[in-house]
C-alpha cells in the first residue's frame, strides 16, 4: 500500500489495485479509531466511495495516502459522534463485545506455548482498550503516529490541526495511554 500512496497522484484506470493495496491498513485504522471491526470495514467501503466519487478534487502536489487517511479519520469521527448520539447503537456494541469475550481461545500457532500465546492476546486487548479509552482528538494522533507511523506532518495533514497541536495532543495521549495501561501490566 505504501508504494502506491505515496505516488503524488493516483492512476484513474487501476482504482481495484488501490483499494485492495490500502484496504488492510485502512482497515485497521479506523477500528483502532471506532473500536468495531465490522463497522470499520463498512466505513473503509466509504471511504473508497468518496475518494472515487471525489477524485477531482485532490489536490496533487500533496500525498496521496494523507488524503485518503484525512477522510477515514472524518468518518471515524463522525461515526462516534453519531454513536454517542444513539444509546441503542452503544448498548448494541456493548452487548456484542461482551458476547466475544465468552469465546473460546483460539490458538492460532499450534507450536507456540499456549502461555505465550495467552500473554500476547492478554497485551493486545490490553492496548486496544487502553487506547479506546482516550479522548477521540488524543485516539486520532496517537494511533496515527504509534500504531500507523505517519509522520507529525502526515498526523498535521490528516487531523487538520497544526503541528504544536499534534505534538501537544500526542504527549497528552501518550501520558495517558501510559498511566491507563500500567496497572493492567502489573
Amino acid at each position: 500500500m505504501r508504494a502506491v500512496l505515496k505516488r503524488k497522484s493516483p492512476t484513474l484506470d487501476s482504482p481495484r489495485a488501490v483499494e485492495r493495496e490500502a484496504l488492510h491498513e485502512l482497515d485497521n485504522f479506523i477500528n483502532r479509531t471506532i473500536g468495531d471491526r465490522e463497522r470499520a470495514e463498512d466505513l473503509v467501503q466509504e471511504v473508497f466511495i468518496r475518494v472515487f466519487r471525489h477524485l477531482h478534487r485532490f489536490d496533487p502536489t500533496k500525498k496521496f495516502s494523507t488524503w485518503i487517511y484525512t477522510i477515514a479519520s472524518n468518518l471515524g469521527k463522525n461515526e462516534l459522534r453519531n454513536r454517542s448520539r444513539n444509546p441503542l447503537v452503544l448498548f448494541q456494541t456493548i452487548k456484542k463485545n461482551w458476547e466475544a469475550d465468552h469465546r473460546p481461545l483460539q490458538f492460532e500457532d499450534a507450536a507456540a506455548r499456549p502461555d505465550d500465546l495467552y500473554r500476547k492476546r492478554y497485551l493486545k486487548e490490553a492496548v486496544e482498550q487502553c487506547v479506546g479509552q482516550l479522548p477521540v482528538h488524543h485516539r486520532a494522533v496517537f494511533v496515527l503516529r504509534e500504531l500507523e507511523g505517519k509522520s507529525y506532518a502526515e498526523i498535521a495533514d490528516i487531523t487538520g490541526c497544526n503541528l504544536g497541536t499534534v505534538k501537544s495532543r500526542l504527549n497528552r495521549a501518550r501520558n495517558s495511554f501510559a498511566h491507563t495501561i500500567a496497572p493492567l501490566l502489573e
